[in-house]
């Protein structure tokens, strides 16, 4: 499985940092996530909750016309971890096909070296957090591609 560009220079960027260069890298992505637009924040039931993260993460995804993804994350500044990692997320993967936001590995994370400053459990939450935005987009996908009765 390939990676966009942008995400697989992330991730090498990180495996080549010495590990206390990736907690302020990762604390960096942190500060580069977005508030929400104010339709999100307005209509919160658009967003879903990540239940697997220890901290209170949302998200949503929507696809454009073009078939981009534009990614939506709210997660409090006092848990810079997780919001670190959907600083990478939005970074990596905002405004990519929608097809190649799907065949992202899993486990991309697992190059970056973030197991050695971070905790197993914010590894798992990282995870789930990649997969519930790419089911999202499955979910549009396949509803826009459904016959109509």
């Amino acid at each position: 499985m390939s990676m966009p560009d942008k995400l697989q220079m992330i991730v090498d960027q990180f495996a080549a940092a010495p590990r206390e260069l990736r907690v302020q890298a990762l604390l960096e992505y942190s500060r580069r996530v977005p508030p929400l637009p104010e339709e999100l924040a307005a209509d919160r039931d658009r967003l879903e909750q990540v239940h697997e993260c220890q901290t209170p993460f949302f998200l949503a995804t929507e696809i454009d016309e073009e078939g981009a993804v534009h990614l939506f994350f709210d997660c409090p500044p006092e848990a810079p971890t997780v919001r670190g990692f959907a600083g990478i997320l939005r970074e990596g993967l905002e405004g990519e096909p929608w097809k190649d936001v799907v065949a992202v590995p899993p486990d991309f994370y697992s190059g970056m070296g973030l197991q050695e400053v971070v905790s197993a459990l914010r590894l798992r939450g990282m995870g789930a957090i990649l997969g519930r935005l790419k089911r999202q987009i499955r979910e549009t996908t396949e509803a826009e591609e459904a016959p109509a009765e």
